[in-house]
């Protein structure tokens, strides 16, 4: 059988990586954005009981479990709430569950199953947590962004302004009125239909393949500062556009893309460490059109992730 172990893998792994993001990114987010200082919260053993039921204990650790499966709940109460909430959810549980293995249903087959399940799963997070998302630390992010950094290539971005109308009349009366000295942006305010017209019509900054054809090609070939272009149609209307500023492109800032370049060295790692695992062992589908679905979604997935040629 041939396909990519670690991207099928990957698929199934979006609640892993999340809660993975989740637990190194404020460390990047405070590099950022320093916070306040803060008093320091005592810290709290994992084996501290919080409460007993029927003489078993919870514990925080147990809190901690049960905040992993119910982050979507979590969020949308104040966080006052939430150990309450948890606490509340684990009382249930633990008295069900006594009443479950009353019942005899922990010695049935499909429950062993699920047990195995649960097992598997839990430890597949724990060995995404501390082998994946731990190799992936605020030096390797900010190392790939210096090599980010290293790679980029500066282009040209250029800042215009414009005045759209619908006719190319009245574009040309507009021309008229700036070539005698008119005021661009006065002119912008009071006749451009484009939603920019209260700021003088102006565009802030773009470099190639951001503006639609007609409109990039006339504003380019505009040469000096101040300069403006000779009514120019395009699938909006008529545009007049004046030269406000040129530049060389810069990489953005390191706070812009962490986030980002966190989340792309997860994936490579991921990945990496997947295709490591799964290196030499065996895989069998023997349900013929399932395996051709499965094969189906890989190469999809290798083919949407290809570099760009």
């Amino acid at each position: 059988m041939t396909f990519s172990p670690s991207r099928l893998a990957r698929t199934v792994s979006v609640l892993a990586l999340m809660l993975a993001v989740g637990a190194i990114a404020p460390a990047l987010a405070q590099d950022a954005a320093p916070a306040a200082p803060a008093a320091e919260a005592a810290p709290v053993s994992p084996d501290a009981v919080v409460a007993t039921v029927g003489g078993e204990p919870i514990t925080e650790a147990d809190l901690s479990f049960a905040a992993e499966d119910l982050t979507q709940e979590l969020s949308q109460m104040p966080a006052e709430q939430r150990k309450p909430f948890l606490l509340r959810v684990l009382i249930d549980m633990k008295v069900m569950a006594k009443a479950g293995k009353d019942a005899g249903m922990a010695d049935t087959p499909l429950f062993q199953q699920r047990l195995n399940y649960l097992e598997e799963r839990a430890l597949r997070r724990a060995f995404f947590a501390e082998t994946i998302a731990n190799a992936v630390t605020e030096e390797t992010v900010r190392a790939e962004y210096d090599k980010f950094v290293a790679e980029f290539t500066p282009a040209d971005e250029i800042r215009a302004s414009h005045i759209l109308v619908a006719e190319e009349a009245e574009a040309n009366a507009i021309k008229a009125e700036l070539d005698g000295g008119a005021d661009f942006a006065t002119l912008a305010k009071e006749k451009s239909i484009d939603p920019g017209a209260a700021n003088g019509g102006d565009l802030g900054f773009f470099g190639k393949g951001m503006m639609v054809a007609p409109f990039e090609a006339a504003a380019f070939a505009l040469a000096d500062v101040g300069q403006v272009s000779a009514p120019v149609q395009s699938q909006f209307g008529w545009h007049i556009i004046r030269l406000e500023e040129k530049r060389q492109s810069a990489p953005p800032a390191f706070e812009q893309v962490a986030g980002q370049l966190q989340q792309q060295l997860l994936m490579t790692t991921f990945d990496d460490t997947v295709a490591r695992l799964m290196d030499g062992v065996a895989i069998d589908i023997p349900d013929a059109a399932l395996k051709a679905a499965v094969d189906a979604q890989t190469e999809t997935e290798a083919g949407a992730e290809a570099p760009a040629q």
